[in-house]
């Protein structure tokens, strides 16, 4: 096991869509590593939470999103410790058409980023890594808005996206048989 040292040793890069195809393995273990109590669960995978189900997930975002799709991943002593992605999108692509209606209009309308996934391994959890990598997409994307969706028994993500500023925009379900989700809307500072 790493154990880490100061944040000033960790290191945020930054990945178009074309880098990020050799990095699915490695950010699917990492994302493994960070979220035991889901990955590779018989409840998690009826929900489409396992690494196979990541791994198809992040390619998918890359076919379909070519145009600002950001990945940035922190890396300690050589090793990957890290990763967030994103990429812009439109209000009715992100909220689909149920919840549109009740996200704040200038939300919208304004320029969003859909934050698909934000991970770093136990060992290197609270140094503030995930902010470093929020701050990161926020800066390659440079959205009005940026927008998650979180588990409601996920109390670590949901501290760390308050923390940041994200608010409860409401319930989000992504099929009618899918989990519920906590859908969070974040107005980013300075645009």
């Amino acid at each position: 096991m790493t154990t880490p040292s100061t944040r000033t040793d960790v290191v945020i890069r930054t990945y178009g869509p074309g880098q990020v195809p050799p990095l699915v393995d490695t950010i699917a273990d990492l994302w493994a590593d960070a979220h035991p109590e889901i990955a590779d669960t018989p409840a998690a995978q009826s929900e489409g939470l396992s690494v196979p189900a990541l791994r198809r997930q992040v390619l998918s975002h890359i076919r379909n999103h070519q145009e600002g799709f950001t990945l940035v991943a922190a890396y300690a002593h050589g090793s990957m410790v890290g990763f967030g992605y994103a990429f812009p999108c439109t209000a009715e692509y992100w909220y689909g058409s149920d919840l549109l209606p009740q996200i704040p209009e200038p939300a919208r309308v304004g320029r969003l980023m859909g934050l698909c996934e934000l991970a770093v391994t136990p060992a290197w959890q609270g140094q503030g890594i995930g902010t470093r990598l929020h701050t990161a997409l926020l800066t390659a994307i440079d959205p009005e808005w940026s927008s998650l969706l979180v588990r409601p028994d996920n109390p670590a993500g949901r501290t760390l996206y308050e923390r940041l500023g994200y608010r409860y925009a409401g319930p989000y379900r992504n099929g009618p048989s899918g989990p519920v989700y906590d859908l969070l809307l974040l107005r980013v500072e300075g645009s």
